[in-house]
């Protein structure tokens, strides 16, 4: 049986992408592994927001021409959200490039690959034909599930609109239904293989607040979140990114009204200052943002909030930087994205001169993480004695990591001899489970914690 492996550069949506690849592979023969030198096939599904994603798969070219020494059969295959400047840099590394949008169509080239190295985008346009896919979800761990593709908001220094294009929601419909079959627990009755069992569900969208379903019964971004909640199980609900300008008072009170929706959000800023916000073409002002959080942590006080921001934007002053980091120590995020600004082909920033110096950007990013560090730091010393559920994702025989309800990072000792701890625990079998933790210690990225007798 071929083998494949498949490599992920990019956001929860190109996970999910990945989730539906590897379905699509299994279902026409194809065996994951985790060795790349058994891989017959390497699949990269990247993302050009930044141009560090492009550099790493660019990186990996002189591994891959070892790789084919070894291999003679080996076949590699680029896909994801790609600039027409970046596919001519990285076409030569690869024998294919496919268009993501149109998954169903892979099998038809993916038979050709041994026969014809010519073929590259051949396949047409249709924006919407891989939700259609059916994804395979980690078991027991999290499903992403995207409710929109695309992007109509044209920030100035972003890509999206241009690799996924306008935004097209999915039908509420389906995502209920692929929402339900992500948290319905399968057993296969060859190999007793547990499978799906989700216990926790990421909704996603570019703008994933500005959902509205195409049906005719409308249904927007709360009533979905609504709908979601209301599928038994015992599951969590996450979702990103949303955008600060359509975040509605309705919005906010099915977060707080709903039991299922965690106590977590990722809030996109950017920048501090109202001119760069402005030529960002970000449509609010720092006040108004400022303004939306205190009015989410009114109705959530237990919400932990994150966000990102670009450092070093072309003509950013160091007075409007002064901006951003003043906002940055008003509002005290528990985590924060920080990018440094690079140019990307395509965009409208592009044409402002990029007159910030590396060294300057470098500068810039290093108070916002010393500011990030210390707010972080003192809002991780508020859980400490506090008892915590927490979904392990990886797993040792000393430790095990996870994230709380708040999506705060914990590393958890798994005891010796302090106390007897059930079978589950001694046999390892914590991946996928709801485990109660009591958080011993705090550091700026995360939490310490101890399993609970």
């Amino acid at each position: 049986m071929n083998k494949y492996q498949l490599i992920t550069f990019g956001c929860q949506m190109n996970k999910s992408d990945s989730e539906r690849v590897a379905l699509l592979l299994e279902s026409i023969g194809y065996q994951s592994t985790s060795n790349l030198n058994e891989a017959d096939l390497i699949l990269v599904n990247m993302c050009s927001v930044r141009q560090s994603a492009v550099d790493r798969v660019y990186g990996l070219f002189p591994k891959f021409k070892k790789l084919k020494t070894k291999n003679k059969h080996l076949n590699t295959i680029l896909t994801g959200c790609i600039l027409k400047q970046d596919k001519k840099i990285l076409k030569n590394g690869f024998d294919l490039i496919l268009d993501i949008k149109n998954l169903s169509k892979w099998p038809n080239y993916l038979n050709k690959i041994t026969t014809d190295r010519s073929l590259l985008e051949k396949n047409g346009n249709s924006p919407l034909i891989n939700p259609l896919i059916k994804p395979k979800h980690k078991a027991g761990l999290s499903a992403f599930i995207p409710v929109s593709n695309g992007c109509n908001n044209f920030c100035s220094y972003c890509v999206i609109p241009f690799t996924r294009g306008r935004e097209i929601c999915r039908n509420h419909q389906e995502i209920l239904k692929e929402t339900k079959d992500a948290v319905k627990k399968e057993v296969n009755p060859i190999s007793g293989t547990t499978y799906n069992n989700a216990k926790e569900i990421w909704l996603l969208g570019q703008n994933v607040n500005s959902y509205q379903s195409p049906a005719k019964t409308k249904v927007n971004f709360p009533a979905l979140l609504k709908m979601i909640n209301d599928i038994p199980g015992n599951f969590w609900i996450r979702f990103t990114t949303p955008h600060p300008l359509d975040f509605s008072d309705e919005l906010i009170n099915v977060m707080a009204d709903c039991d299922k929706v965690t106590e977590y959000l990722n809030l996109p800023l950017q920048s501090g200052d109202n001119e760069i916000l402005k030529k960002m073409n970000r449509p609010y002002t720092a006040e108004q943002y400022r303004k939306l959080v205190e009015k989410i942590r009114e109705k959530i006080p237990k919400i932990t909030l994150s966000t990102d921001v670009i450092v070093g934007f072309p003509s950013e002053t160091k007075k409007q930087f002064e901006n951003t980091a003043k906002l940055f120590k008003e509002i005290e995020f528990d985590m924060a994205y920080i990018s440094r600004y690079s140019q990307r082909p395509g965009t409208k920033a592009i044409k402002i001169k990029d007159d910030i110096t590396r060294q300057e950007k470098e500068r810039r990013w290093k108070i916002l993480t010393d500011i990030l560090k210390k707010t972080s730091l003192k809002k991780n010393k508020k859980y400490i004695n506090r008892i915590v559920d927490v979904l392990p994702e990886y797993q040792t025989k000393d430790y095990f990591l996870g994230k709380t309800r708040e999506y705060k990072t914990i590393n958890v000792q798994i005891p010796k001899s302090k106390f007897q701890i059930n079978s589950e625990v001694q046999n390892l079998k914590l991946i996928g489970k709801f485990i109660k933790v009591r958080v011993t210690g705090a550091l700026p990225w995360g939490l310490k914690g101890e399993l609970l007798p």
